[in-house]
């Protein structure tokens, strides 16, 4: 069967998504709300209210008889005219590619990649069609990470579980109000992944991004640090401290501290006394 997803961007060349050099591709749709997101148009999918359409200078949108949205991919110059102008946090520079499309696009840079992430958005929202995307990779012996808010249970998707060599997953904020402020969501699952997936080694990295005025940033510092310690024999954990900029965020919270770097140093410091080995500031 064949599987397909809402891609908004593929990366052909990334270093920072995970280890090594990577191709990287982004999902659109997210089931979060963080106030804090710097790709606020990966969040929903185009409704086809059409206010972009006389915005693309380059006509690669217009709209069909029924009132659709279409998007020429070709024509394209990606000058995020569209994006600007959307009110629904939204993009209509969506392709919907099936996993074998997408590998198609995927296997152009080998043999200069290691691996494959796949991010969003929320990615695990399309496990289907992630299943099928790494099978592909797998085959190729190309290395596979999921960027993930951590919502979903990898355990009850075994295809999807067995072809995925690592996790990057977010934590948002330790305690459960504070996380629900920040996302709309409470965090039960998402600790209780975490922990699931350090214990089997598929823990790569876990991230927190610090916004002093919302991010309870010291107590989920110190409270990851300290729930993933007795892991870390079976597997490195990384932990990426994130310090919160507004390039990118919605006009609402652009004006939002971002912390100095002695603070985030402190933050560091907390981790490892807490027995992280890696600890990476951003």
């Amino acid at each position: 069967m064949t599987h397909r997803a809402p891609v908004n961007r593929i990366i052909r060349f990334s270093s920072v998504d995970g280890p090594g050099n990577r191709t990287v591709v982004f999902l659109q749709g997210c089931n979060y709300n963080c106030r804090y997101c710097h790709n606020p148009e990966t969040r929903a999918l185009c409704c086809h209210c059409g206010d972009c359409v006389a915005h693309c200078p380059a006509g690669a949108l217009k709209k069909d008889a029924d009132g659709h949205v279409l998007y020429a991919y070709e024509a394209c110059v990606f000058c995020d005219a569209c994006i600007r102008v959307c009110p629904h946090d939204a993009s209509p520079r969506i392709r919907s590619l099936t996993a074998k499309e997408t590998f198609e696009e995927i296997e152009k840079q080998i043999p200069y990649i290691r691996g494959v992430t796949v991010s969003g958005g929320e990615c695990t929202l399309y496990p289907s069609y992630l299943a099928e995307l790494f099978r592909l990779c797998k085959e190729l012996s190309l290395e596979t990470l999921l960027d993930t808010n951590g919502t979903l249970d990898l355990f009850s998707r075994p295809a999807l579980f067995d072809v995925t060599d690592g996790v990057m997953l977010d934590v948002k904020a330790w305690d459960a109000r504070v996380h629900r402020a920040l996302t709309d969501h409470g965090n039960g699952d998402v600790l209780r992944h975490m922990i699931a997936l350090a214990e089997c080694g598929k823990l790569h990295e876990v991230r927190t991004v610090v916004m002093p005025e919302m991010v309870d940033a010291e107590r989920t510092v110190r409270q990851t640090a300290r729930a993933l310690a007795p892991y870390l024999h079976l597997y490195p954990v990384r932990y990426k401290i994130i310090a919160f900029r507004p390039a990118g965020v919605r006009k609402e919270y652009a004006s939002f501290a971002t912390p100095d770097p002695p603070y985030l140093a402190y933050l560091s410091d907390l981790a490892k006394s807490e027995g992280m080995r890696e600890v990476i500031l951003i």
